[in-house]
């Protein structure tokens, strides 16, 4: 290791512990707050017009980056590969392990909520009480859901009539298949004509990590704001009464994470479940501190590349598709609230209505937007299709903060353990490396 590189890792380290920091100040004097002063008007005043914009301001910095590092990296993926024959084999395993890997998510998580009914005995004033409370955002996120496209639709909207349009309106899926059939012109082409233009994504993705990276600098102020947001507005009074939901919401989470990922890692890919953990715990605070995937997707990228040593365009392949596409934690977190819900305004769903929600919740976990919040309008349409009110996603609302922090570890933690699967299972079909580009 260089002197240089041994300086990036103390001010990695430093920097993971200036976020773990922010995170535990957050919520420390949130909590105080929120006990002497909650409806106080400085509260509100301090929460609405500093730190949440603060916090957002941290987001949106990441977001603006998202979109050229999105495609830049996808486009150079794919067309490092080399060959045609590349993309087939890695791209199919990837698709096979995302379905199957998300249907057990999605199963572990209906069996817990049928298991332990998190949602009886709850009562019904209370729940009207919450809902009232959370009457406008829960609104807007029902009206989210319903202007979101539907079967066929859906399906048509994947493929782009207008990249820039897509890139404008943030449809990711739009703008990742538009990549993604761009980065496979590069294997159709002549190399020696298209050096130039790849050489200028490789150069945009450079430029988006180094931005990114001096973003991430902010993280341990924007953590601090979120937790403080989170604590002074609702405290854990909110979170008491909706104890047995989160209480299934992180066992789902936590077999998934310690459970079904270390037997992959051990048995399918071959990695020692400890030493994946330990190597990864940088994209795992990032994960849980920002609640987004794509904004964890810098992160991954270079941990995957330094630290687990995966081959780079297996790496970039699987770790950009899976920001959007790989997303076993909220596939599990939109089953546990759909069947909560349920339970909770007694609605009795059938074997067959269960089965088509973890089907629906395996292409949600696939198609969600890899943002904050970003289940909750998926979740919304599936509840108005199994007849339970979309309303009552309001109950959520105020715990879904912190279990979005946590489903987003899942999801980012199994796009890594994907990578490293598909790394280690495609042996002597791995495309060569390409030229070395730094990421800082």
């Amino acid at each position: 290791m260089t002197e240089a590189s041994a300086g990036e890792d103390r001010k990695e380290t430093r920097l993971q512990y200036w976020m773990l920091g922010g995170f535990l100040a957050g919520l420390v004097l949130g909590l105080i707050v929120h006990s002497v002063a909650a409806d106080a008007a400085w509260v509100a005043l301090v929460t609405t017009y500093v730190t949440q914009p603060i916090g957002q301001i941290f987001l949106r910095l990441l977001f603006m980056l998202i979109i050229p590092l999105l495609v830049s990296a996808l486009i150079v993926g794919v067309a490092d590969m080399g060959e045609a024959r590349h993309l087939k084999t890695v791209g199919l395993r990837t698709l096979l392990y995302t379905v199957v890997v998300s249907s057990i998510s999605v199963a572990i998580s209906l069996a817990l909520v049928n298991l332990l009914q998190p949602g009886g005995g709850i009562d019904p004033a209370l729940a009207r009480s919450m809902i009232a409370q959370s009457s406008e955002g829960a609104a807007s996120i029902v009206a989210q859901a319903g202007e979101s496209k539907t079967g066929v639709e859906a399906v048509l909207a994947i493929v782009p009539t207008n990249f820039v349009a897509a890139m404008s309106a943030n449809d990711i899926l739009a703008v990742m298949f538009f990549a993604l059939f761009f980065g496979v012109g590069f294997l159709l082409v002549d190399p020696a004509k298209t050096a130039t233009i790849k050489a200028g994504f490789e150069g945009i993705f450079e430029v988006s990590m180094r931005l990114i990276g001096l973003v991430i600098k902010l993280a341990p102020i924007a953590i601090f704001c979120f937790m403080f947001n989170l604590a002074a507005l609702f405290g854990w009074e909110l979170i008491g009464r909706l104890s047995a939901f989160v209480f299934v919401v992180l066992l789902a989470l936590g077999l998934q994470m310690f459970g079904v990922f270390p037997l992959i890692l051990k048995f399918i890919a071959g990695k020692n479940p400890i030493a994946f953990f330990r190597e990864t715990q940088e994209a795992s605070v990032m994960a849980f501190a920002t609640a987004s995937s794509n904004a964890t997707l810098p992160t991954s990228l270079r941990v995957a590349e330094e630290k687990l040593k995966l081959p780079r365009p297996i790496s970039r392949f699987v770790l950009t598709i899976g920001a959007t596409a790989n997303q076993n934690g909220s596939a599990m977190f939109e089953g546990v609230t759909v069947l909560f819900l349920a339970q909770f305004f007694g609605v009795d769903l059938t074997l067959g209505q269960q089965l088509v929600v973890m089907l629906i919740c395996i292409m949600g976990g696939i198609g969600t937007a890899g943002v904050p919040a970003g289940t909750l309008p998926v979740i919304a349409l599936i509840l108005a299709s199994v007849g339970v009110p979309p309303a009552g996603i309001g109950l959520v609302l105020g715990v879904d903060r912190f279990l979005d922090m946590c489903r987003t570890t899942v999801n980012v933690v199994g796009d890594l353990v994907a990578a490293q699967v598909i790394a280690s299972t495609s042996g002597d079909e791995l495309p060569p490396e390409p030229a070395d580009i730094v990421i800082h």
